[in-house]
């Protein structure tokens, strides 16, 4: 307990007792004064963020890529209003993080910026915890670190501005929380999963996010099985190296992987909710066993009903049912055996349609895909050009991969490679994002990473368009006119920001701007590919 002191340096103080020491945001009445005790008083870093919604959104990857809290603040009214897609995108992704957000004074009702915000932020998805009185402050944000990390979703923590030079007293609160439950799967179910398993004679592990914990215990069911292995778009890496490895399940397969799904007898899912997408609205899984496990109940059951479903940890899972394959001595598979990895992993090219003054997207892909250290962290923004990125560019590990897509949103992109540079700054992060992404949330944030000095290159695919409803036009043989921009050079516009910038139209511009970037580490810099709007590849989701 300390002497009595005043509620912004309470909060302040909480966060550093949490071991916070990063702080995303954009300061004004409600919370500047916290801002500025948990810089002064607690060493804390505090990151500026150009709107407030970024600063939620940078919060989100460092949670993502590093594993601590993500943690940020932003004043009341429209700050908070700004933040609402960023909110429901960590909703939707289940990524627990806390927003400390001001409040109008209680006293005044008739506030011009006042607003319901308690309602608002219920509206996201994410969680509501008051700051009830000067004297609980402490406790207010024990709570909603822990409601946080049990939820695993945003929290808004919400700050009444008349409360912040209140005095109170600061105690300590830090709950201890064991956020990996699960137990062991056991009884009829599971003898009826095993037993489908054990009769399969071409079974296929498939992980999603909830699994990616279990890669050891996954990868040794595999070998038990002589399963193939694949993930879902958010546990992309999991199994690099693994010379079973498929990569992705469903749209995002390669043709050749597609075809040997579709030839699977069972498919043994671990924290995979089986989405429309993973699944191919459901062509994928028809024919077979499917077993689905998840520690998650609302995973399972949504889209698709599995023949049986365990509600238990993913690792304790597959351990246990090597365990049982080996007492009732079944034989593996031997499904493996003939696979030709190789061919199942590569994505073909297609024909090159790009005319003049413009750059052929895969080639531009594949070379990036070699110019960059492997152990990058990949951001990829929303948009047209996102699944030959997901299919094309490789991250080392579903941590050091961050898709913008929870919410089906663009413009999220930078501020998220944002938030991934500063959870791990010894490590390049790259970002894909495309025009209209760029303009609607990017420029506005390229200067924060100059300002921050970011080990961060942005790669802008610039079709000149809104991509995905071009070629809708297109395709019903209408005028595109209306989907298509006349941008400003983003490549000029970020060197003007601060950082570099190289505008792409062929291949030699291309090899001039990777000659330009290598080795390059000291601030943010940008390539802008300039993409024929009719020889984009076409989203294959």
């Amino acid at each position: 307990m300390t002497a009595d002191i005043h509620v912004h340096q309470s909060i302040a103080k909480a966060l550093a007792d949490h071991g916070v020491d990063t702080l995303f945001g954009l300061m004004g009445d409600a919370n500047l004064f916290m801002v500025d005790s948990y810089v002064r008083d607690h060493d804390g870093r505090f990151v500026p963020a150009a709107n407030e919604g970024s600063s939620v959104l940078m919060a989100l990857a460092y949670t993502h890529v590093c594993g601590k809290l993500g943690v940020a603040t932003v004043t009341h009214g429209p700050a908070l209003t700004n933040c609402v897609t960023a909110l429901t995108e960590g909703a939707r992704g289940h990524v627990p993080m806390v927003l400390l957000a001001g409040d109008t004074p209680v006293d005044n009702p008739r506030h011009l910026q006042g607003i319901d915000q308690r309602e608002l932020a219920k509206a996201s998805g994410a969680g509501f915890e008051q700051l009830r009185s000067p004297a609980t402050a402490s406790k207010d944000v024990a709570r909603a670190v822990y409601r946080a990390q049990v939820e695993r979703r945003p929290i808004v923590l919400n700050m009444p501005a008349d409360f912040m030079w209140e005095k109170t007293t600061h105690e300590k609160h830090v709950l201890d929380v064991f956020t990996n439950p699960g137990g062991v799967a056991e009884g009829d179910t599971l003898d009826n999963a095993i037993g489908m398993i054990a009769s399969a004679r071409r079974p296929l592990i498939l992980a999603g996010a909830g699994a990616v914990a279990a890669r050891d215990q996954l990868v040794k069911l595999a070998d038990r099985l002589e399963a193939p292995l694949a993930t879902t778009l958010k546990a992309k890496g999991l199994f690099n190296e693994h010379p079973y490895n498929i990569d992705m399940f469903g749209t995002l397969s390669t043709p050749a992987a597609y075809d040997l799904i579709a030839q699977s007898d069972c498919i043994i899912c671990f924290g995979a909710s089986l989405h429309d997408f993973t699944t191919d609205q459901g062509k994928l899984m028809k024919g077979k066993r499917i077993v689905q496990v998840d520690v998650n109940p609302t995973a399972i059951g949504g889209g698709l009903h599995p023949d049986a479903a365990l509600i238990a940890d993913a690792g304790l899972t597959a351990e246990t049912i090597v365990y049982w394959l080996d007492e009732a001595e079944i034989p593996s598979s031997g499904f493996t055996r003939d696979l030709d990895i190789e061919e199942l992993t590569a994505h073909p090219a297609g024909p090159n349609k790009t005319g003049d003054g413009y750059i052929n997207f895969v080639h531009a892909l594949e070379r990036l895909e070699a110019l960059f250290p492997k152990d990058r962290i990949l951001v990829t923004d929303g948009g047209r050009f996102m699944t030959e990125v997901w299919c094309r560019i490789s991250a080392p590990d579903p941590h050091s991969f961050v898709p913008t897509v929870n919410f089906g949103s663009i413009g999220l992109g930078l501020q998220e490679a944002i938030g991934a540079a500063v959870a791990q700054p010894d490590r390049p992060t790259v970002l894909f994002t495309g025009d209209g992404g760029f303009m609607m949330g990017g420029i506005n944030e390229f200067n924060t990473a100059v300002r921050m000095g970011l080990n961060l290159t942005v790669i802008v695919a610039n079709d000149a368009a809104y991509g995905a409803e071009h070629i809708q036009f297109l395709d019903r043989k209408m005028d595109p006119a209306l989907s298509v921009f006349e941008w400003p050079s983003f490549a000029a516009t970020a060197t003007a920001l601060g950082g570099i910038g190289v505008e792409v139209r062929s291949d030699s511009d291309l090899e001039a701007a990777i000659d330009t970037l290598r080795g390059h580490t000291s601030g943010p810099a940008l390539i802008e590919l300039h993409l024929d709007p009719h020889d984009v590849p076409r989203m294959r989701i």
